[in-house]
């Protein structure tokens, strides 16, 4: 998977299936609609129409199902046909598995999405997550040959017709952030270190024509950033905060993403078990997450202030390791009593959204992280520490503060899941330019007028 490259296109072209693997997906009621003269191009010889109709009275989704056309070459397979209230409408989060089970090997191969437009944004992010870029096993290291799967949608219901271009260049960039943010979670700390994080940072900003912001070592200890420092101290590669700034004319509002970038937690003096503390490569995964979508957004036009912060520490044991009973002084000026070494991911966040407030002037601080291992069975420790937070922005401070713990799907099983980068894009899509972004924003398309939202004010009703 790591060298397959994604395309969108209006139209996935016309080859038979045994020269390019095709694989239907959508809803069952969806595939109904389609018609054949629309399929007869990709299909015949191979596969005719009797054939089709046969395969689509013959699934039976619970949740999926899936039905071969032609040998391994042709497949549809289905969604649920119904969501609960907890799914998306897309049911998104069955796509990845479908496609990894379905969709055989090979150089080139072929996906026709069919859904409604509502659903192309979720649909294009989930079945990016199928392909992820990190891989270190000995027989794909010797594969040099690039592999392409080209994505094409069908969409039905009432405002179908074709994809834009634009939609297809805002599809490409956000998958490209889900799985660039997948990758880093991904890559383990012998190569994904503060160093390393770093670079990645860097990269990022010298493809946006944006220069980072980088304090490292000594000098956070001098400026005050005592959490971050103090957690990250003992590591043989030193914390740092890192600041990608877009900065449009004409802004008129403030929004910084504060994500934790802990790229290894063993848990540090107070440390994990033999069985808690594999899988702590992961615990970068919301500051990921902020770098796959900061690149996406600025790609596709953002028009307010967007500040991307990046808290980067191994959470690492040696000599100079925060020892419990310690205090810090935080960059708001608080001091903390250290009594579990491994709550270090309130230290060094506390620190990012204090920075955010007091020296980038926020208006909005969202921070990011896989911070509680709690997240996806107590909701009372998750929110401790989300208030732990926000007392270093101060619980006076007039602006508007959104904690997102993303411990539990930041992975699914083994792999990492790009989490967090759709959400930031749709979260804020009313302040992009993009069209796309803007019908999936949350209140981009539903015409809620200011009475109906829950009594927000203006400016918490425009991004939030």
């Amino acid at each position: 998977m790591a060298n397959v490259e994604l395309e969108f296109q209006a139209s996935a072209g016309q080859e038979d299936p045994q020269s390019r693997p095709l694989l239907v997906l959508g809803r069952v009621q969806n595939l109904h609609r389609v018609p054949w003269a629309q399929l007869r191009s990709k299909m015949e010889p191979r596969v005719t129409e009797e054939v089709w109709q046969a395969a689509l009275s013959a699934l039976n989704p619970n949740p999926t199902d899936s039905c071969p056309l032609y040998l391994n070459y042709a497949t549809v397979a289905a969604l649920p046909s119904r969501v609960t209230r907890h799914n998306s409408p897309s049911a998104a989060q069955f796509l990845t598995r479908l496609i990894r089970n379905c969709l055989p090997g090979g150089t080139n191969r072929c996906i026709l999405m069919v859904c409604e437009r509502s659903e192309v944004f979720a649909s294009a992010c989930a079945i990016a997550r199928a392909f992820p870029l990190f891989t270190r096993r000995s027989s794909a290291s010797r594969r040099t040959e690039k592999k392409t799967v080209v994505v094409e949608f069908f969409l039905v219901g009432q405002n179908n017709g074709p994809v834009e271009l634009e939609t297809l260049k805002c599809l490409e960039n956000a998958t490209e952030g889900v799985r660039l943010a997948a990758r880093i979670v991904d890559t383990p700390c012998n190569e994904m270190n503060t160093d390393s994080f770093l670079e990645e940072i860097k990269k990022v900003g010298k493809d946006l024509g944006i220069t980072p912001t980088i304090f490292r070592n000594a000098e956070l200890k001098e400026k005050g950033f005592g959490g971050i420092y103090g957690v990250g101290k003992a590591a043989v590669h030193p914390p740092a905060l890192a600041v990608l700034s877009h900065t449009p004319e004409g802004a008129t509002q403030t929004i910084a993403w504060v994500g934790k970038g802990i790229v290894y937690d063993t848990g540090g003096l107070s440390i994990k078990g033999k069985t808690t503390m594999p899988g702590m490569k992961r615990d970068c995964g919301g500051a990921a997450a902020i770098l796959g979508a900061f690149k996406a957004t600025i790609k596709q036009g953002f028009k307010d202030n967007l500040h991307a912060v990046f808290c980067l520490a191994e959470n690492s044991v040696g000599p100079n390791a925060t020892r419990p009973d310690d205090i810090h002084v935080l960059y708001s000026g608080k001091t903390v009593e250290i009594n579990n070494t491994d709550a270090e991911g309130r230290l060094v966040l506390a620190d990012g959204v204090a920075y955010a407030r007091k020296d980038l002037g926020a208006d909005i601080i969202l921070d990011m992280a896989t911070l509680t291992g709690a997240q996806d069975r107590d909701n009372s420790p998750s929110s401790c520490a989300g208030l732990f937070i926000a007392s270093h922005i101060g619980f006076d401070w007039p602006g508007i503060w959104v904690h997102i713990d993303i411990a539990a799907p930041v992975h699914a099983g083994e792999r990492a899941t790009g989490y967090g980068v759709a959400l930031l894009l749709s979260l804020f899509g009313r302040a992009s330019e993009d069209p796309l972004l803007n019908m999936v924003s949350p209140l981009g398309c539903n015409g809620d007028s200011p009475e109906d939202d829950m009594g927000r004010d203006s400016k918490r009703r425009r991004l939030v």
